[in-house]
């Protein structure tokens, strides 16, 4: 499942430069996530890294998105498929 995040985010700027999809932007008033990037990182790390350096902890797992682990392996896999050749 995607992540995303709550209203009791902060705006601290910290997550969205951890994310290896660019998955986080900044929406109308807090952080969002696009479930559409978003793979738990998995492909890249073995933890969500938004997760792991949210002060607030705001980014739960969300229930409205979910993927199995070969789901969002195929993500990533797709993601990086979609990357210019200089990125990748």
């Amino acid at each position: 499942m995607a992540l995303l995040i709550t209203d009791e985010c902060i705006n601290c700027d910290i997550c969205e430069p951890e994310c290896p999809n660019d998955a986080i932007y900044m929406g109308a008033e807090i952080y969002e996530i696009d479930p559409n990037k978003c793979t738990e990182c998995v492909g890249h790390f073995d933890e969500p890294q938004c997760q792991q350096v949210c002060p607030v902890s705001c980014i739960p797992f969300n229930p409205a998105w979910r993927e199995s682990p070969e789901q969002l392996m195929a993500k990533y896999e797709r993601l990086q498929a979609e990357l210019p050749a200089a990125k990748a």
